[in-house]
């Protein structure tokens, strides 16, 4: 199990991470840089025709960019941790 410590490091960084990722992205004008590969390339945006997930650009439809990306980052910590357990419980097992 997670340490209390670990907890309180992996959710404040999970509630800052919009400053990095939204905020200040958008100030300094920042784009992916497959995005811009993909644009010098030529190659159009498809994601209108085909979006396999409801979290595009890791945000949440009806919601601010800001709570999208918290609740993002939410599920996929929980999406790691849940991956590890359950390596961990197979693994141990065989051992």
């Amino acid at each position: 199990m997670l340490s209390r410590k670990a907890v309180i490091t992996i959710v404040a960084l999970i509630i800052i991470s919009p400053l990095f990722g939204v905020i200040l992205a958008d100030a300094v004008g920042y784009h992916e840089p497959l995005d811009v590969a993909a644009e010098k390339l030529g190659l159009k945006d498809v994601t209108d025709k085909l979006n396999w997930t409801p979290f595009l650009d890791y945000s949440v439809p009806g919601l601010p960019a800001t709570i999208g990306y918290i609740i993002s980052g939410f599920i996929g910590v929980a999406a790691v941790l849940g991956l590890g357990y359950l390596i961990k419980a197979v693994l141990g097992r065989k051992s």
